[in-house]
């Protein structure tokens, strides 16, 4: 007893100077009041995260034997701290003492043998998982590269003697008469069948020195989980509360300074924050965040930049802060007299001077600038760390502080600030689509018309890009041809600012975003249907942010819904084998995966095959993230490889719900045309386009069924 108690004042001693550190460390960081009302708010929100996302290991499932694996180590965890309870009792009365019920009856001998089993197939699980991906044997295509390696191992160590010890501990206690589950702890039972014929006094000490192990092990595991990335078992479900709640990825964060969303005519450049120049401006989510990373990589297997040979990988990102974080933390925590006192080599070591961002910062520039803002990354995390969130903010501070991003973005940002949108172009031009229609699209000059239900937010793309103008005129005629009546800004629409935010440039996009709420609002919109995702998200769930708050559905949505309701009815044939192409800002951010398809599904002759990524592991594009407008200078092009992706499944159409994807998809596949790798007749087209093709009669280009469906 002596020794099991010292050995638990010195383990908890040690663990809880680790919990006070962290508490400082954390609450040092920037506040974020809305994490805490949002809990408050919706306290059955945070409850079904805990069953779904800890509790019923949701996303870890996604990925079968891993998350199995994980699934059975956890509940071990939970379940098996009743031995625990157990151990302690023996500690403190004795081996003989029980308590009532709990471990007399032999179901919970049943239970904890079994999980306990269950945890050791899982250790075998992770380890062949391991070596099978170990970075030696696959380099950056590991996704356990940049990984604490070692850390790894030596949990899976100390897991397996927490049930080594137990079974140790149980079977001595059973040969010596003081297991009371009897057959039920069946593997405990056939345990000390080993123990059999050996004297009461030398079991006496067996199961002693068991007991002690066991505590032991115990101990020693919480000392280095406290200071190890495993923190996330007690960190975990304090990130999944605190998590953002959209459906989906859904809105970027407005910039907060202080807790408050920053004024940017009344912001103080000595008080306010602009994003995060340096550690401390992080909140204290943020430090959350870092220090609940597993470290397993699942977000850097699914990262384009990362799977195109650029640097970025988000868990490095995510590590990198942390250890920056963790070194420089003395200096975060010291008093100003405390910091004069530092010597030039203590800061050097504490990471003082070190940028955030730079060539010998702690991210690398060209890391920051690789992210596309498709969420792969946030969608696989099992932890909920929100990466985009935490580069956007440095990309805030780079851009309105530093004024440092790629060149070519200058110019886009020059374009938004004088004409409205990226390319520059007249706002005139924003109706001359409507000129190649055969019939009338009304314009609103002051209010929208009465009779229109909705308008139609044609977007940069939409109405200036020549590829992107298909699929206007597309939506315009299947709205025409299914009678609703809609009405388009013309000239009085701009740019929503999705390309300056993404960027970093929240000064812009506020700008055109407070110009647009203004038009909407007066013009009395009260439902809007867009073509472009990022549109799409913008308007739908970060205007909110600034007053614009409308019904907004995509064109996918509204389309899907006019064939179920027999408003648009396919009838031509297209006989073609089509892929479809998830675009980020609609599946991940927005969870619109299901009415594309519907589409698709129901027009006559189409041959769906899906793409191997697809859904919400669907690959991005590369033009999220304002990378549209930078060019593409590290590794391999992110739109070639999803080209080659397509190609694998040897289409006749790649089709798509996005200008964005619409423009990089085709000009991949140009490439590949060039180079004789694709077939000349390949085309990538809007989904609207297939639509529009089989209402009015077109069909497929052979026209081989045409005849038959006019019959």
């Amino acid at each position: 007893m002596i020794l099991g108690l010292a050995g638990t004042a010195v383990a908890v001693a040690l663990a809880g100077r680790r919990v006070l550190f962290l508490w400082k460390l954390f609450t040092s960081g920037q506040p974020d009041p809305e994490r805490i009302l949002q809990v408050k708010r919706d306290p059955k929100a945070d409850l079904e995260g805990q069953v779904v996302e800890v509790m019923g290991q949701r996303k870890l499932l996604k990925w079968t034997a891993s998350g199995l694996a994980h699934f059975f180590v956890m509940w071990a965890f939970i379940l098996l701290i009743s031995v625990y309870l157990e151990a302690a009792v023996a500690l403190l009365f004795g081996p003989d003492a029980h308590i009532p019920g709990l471990q007399t009856w032999g179901p919970i001998g049943f239970v904890q043998d079994t999980i306990a089993l269950l945890c050791l197939a899982g250790l075998v699980t992770f380890a062949i998982i391991r070596w099978k991906n170990s970075p030696k044997k696959l380099d950056r295509t590991s996704r356990f590269a940049g990984s604490h390696l070692g850390g790894a191992w030596l949990i899976l160590f100390m897991i397996f003697n927490v049930i080594w010890t137990m079974f140790f501990l149980r079977g001595a206690a059973w040969a010596n008469g003081n297991l009371a589950y009897g057959k039920g702890a069946y593997f405990s039972y056939l345990t000390g069948q080993a123990f059999e014929g050996l004297s009461h006094d030398t079991l006496e000490v067996l199961e002693s020195v068991g007991l002690l192990a066991h505590i032991y092990v115990a101990l020693v595991f919480l000392v280095i989980v406290v200071n190890s990335k495993h923190l996330h078992i007690f960190l975990a479900p304090l990130n999944v509360m605190f998590k953002r709640r959209p459906d989906g990825l859904g809105a970027a964060q407005p910039m907060m300074s202080n807790g408050k969303p920053l004024d940017f005519e009344e912001a103080d450049p000595d008080e306010d924050v602009f994003g995060r120049g340096k550690i401390e401006d992080f909140t204290w989510k943020g430090f959350l965040d870092m220090a609940t990373c597993t470290e397993c990589g699942r977000c850097q297997s699914q990262c384009p930049a990362w799977n195109t040979g650029k640097p970025l990988s988000p868990k490095m990102v995510v590590l990198e802060l942390r250890d920056h974080a963790f070194a420089k933390a003395p200096y975060i925590l010291a008093s100003e007299e405390q910091r004069e006192k530092f010597t030039d080599e203590q800061k050097a070591a504490m990471q003082v001077d070190k940028p955030l961002v730079g060539e010998d910062g702690v991210i690398h520039p060209d890391v920051l600038w690789s992210c596309t803002n498709c969420g792969a990354c946030v969608e696989q995390c099992p932890v909920d760390i929100e990466h985009i969130d935490h580069i956007l903010d440095m990309r805030r501070f780079q851009v309105m502080i530093e004024s440092s991003f790629p060149s070519e973005a200058g110019v886009m940002l020059k374009n938004l600030e004088n004409k409205g949108n990226p390319w520059g172009m007249s706002e005139m031009k924003r109706l001359e689509w409507i000129e190649e229609l055969d019939f009338e699209v009304p314009v609103v000059e002051d209010k929208v018309p009465e009779d229109a239900e909705y308008l139609f937010w044609v977007g940069c793309a939409g109405a200036l890009e020549d590829r992107a103008k298909k699929t206007t005129k597309a939506v315009a005629e299947l709205l025409h041809i299914a009678g609703v009546k809609f009405a388009v800004l013309g000239p009085m629409e701009a740019c929503t600012g999705d390309p300056a935010r993404r960027l970093g440039m929240e000064f812009v996009f506020q700008m055109l975003a407070q110009q647009n709420v203004e038009t909407l609002n007066e013009a009395g919109v009260k439902k809007i249907v867009a073509t472009c995702p990022h549109c799409f998200n913008t308007l739908a769930n970060e205007y909110p942010q600034l007053g614009g708050n409308y019904e907004v559905v995509h064109h996918t949505q509204l389309l899907a819904r006019l064939v179920e309701e027999g408003k648009l009815v396919p009838i031509t044939p297209i006989e073609e084998k089509i892929t479809y192409h998830d675009p980020c800002f609609l599946g991940r951010h927005n969870k619109v995966y299901k009415q594309p398809r519907d589409i698709m599904a129901k027009v006559p002759g189409v041959k769906a095959q899906e793409m191997h990524r697809h859904k919400e592991r669907g690959f991005c594009c590369g033009a999220g993230g304002a990378r549209m407008w930078m060019e593409e200078r590290i590794g391999k092009r992110i739109n070639t490889e999803r080209v080659d992706e397509a190609l694998g499944t040897d289409p006749d159409t790649v089709s798509t719900a996005c200008p964005f994807c619409l423009v990089m998809l085709g000009d991949a596949i140009n490439e590949k045309k060039n180079a004789g790798e694709a077939k000349e007749s390949l085309e990538v087209v809007d989904v609207s386009q297939l639509l529009i093709r089989s209402v009015k009669g077109e069909g497929s280009p052979q026209g081989e069924k045409e005849p038959a469906a006019a019959e």
